[in-house]
């Protein structure tokens, strides 16, 4: 698959696991690439790795200023804008893992921040971007199973990842006919710096496949969902988890 040429804008591009896979696979394909990432020094290190085609944008996801700037400074030095990807999300890496009656309000917006806010921003700074091109554009956000399923101990991440794949849905509905669309790649157990292997092999024999993913995987999923190779797909989610999902307590 090519993304030769493609403008491509991802957000949590910089890091060790999924962020980082996805921006040297869409490197790999041809495409060229804004990469947003709080952490400075690791987007430009990011960028180092395809130098002529990468740029290092610094924003905090929270920020609505800073989304903005991001999105301006991205367009301005791509020339516009086909492809956004969506990576920045988590709970365990920000707030503490507890029943749904103990989280509190502060941690609740915090994931409400981090893992749904700042996309639904920065749709709303995006979408005129491809309306005004007349020739469309995608947009894919790394989602979770725990959007579609129960979360014990992670009900604000569950709740924000389902409201993912609504958007997802709406931008379908509302968009298809511009050319635009958006997908959410649904991840179960990925193996990466940010999630590590904490439940151990408590996890992996609830899968099927018998093995945590990778984030090479996801960014192959990516890949096509940004590709024209998958033009007539949108507003779904794909789920990548060796199976998780589907085992039953019969399995």
């Amino acid at each position: 698959m090519t993304l030769e040429g493609k403008r491509t804008l991802i957000i949590g591009g910089a890091g060790d696991g999924i962020g980082r896979a996805i921006t040297r696979s869409f490197g790999a394909a041809g495409a060229r690439i804004a990469i947003a990432d709080l952490d400075t020094r690791s987007a430009r290190a990011a960028a180092a790795e395809w130098e002529g085609r990468t740029l290092a944008i610094d924003v905090d996801v929270r920020s609505s200023d800073g989304l903005e700037s991001m999105v301006h400074e991205a367009v301005a030095w791509l020339g516009g804008l086909d492809v956004v990807v969506t990576v920045v999300g988590g709970q365990v890496a920000f707030v503490p893992a507890v029943p749904l009656h103990e989280i509190t309000d502060q941690d609740w917006d915090t994931i409400y921040e981090l893992n749904l806010r700042y996309v639904a921003r920065t749709l709303r700074l995006v979408i005129p971007e491809f309306l005004s091109q007349g020739s469309g554009g995608t947009v894919i956000s790394i989602g979770s199973v725990t959007g579609s399923m129960a979360a014990p101990g992670q009900a604000a991440y569950g709740v924000m990842k389902a409201g993912l794949a609504s958007l997802a849905r709406t931008v379908a509905a509302e968009y298809s006919n511009k050319q635009i669309r958006m997908n959410v790649i649904a991840g179960g157990a990925i193996a990466t710096g940010a999630s590590g292997n904490t439940q151990g092999d408590d996890w992996v024999e609830a899968i099927p496949q018998g093995r945590f993913g990778n984030a090479t995987e996801v960014a192959s999923a990516a890949l096509y969902l940004a590709s024209d190779e998958s033009s007539y797909i949108t507003g779904q989610q794909l789920t990548i988890d060796g199976g998780g999902s589907v085992r039953g307590p019969f399995s």
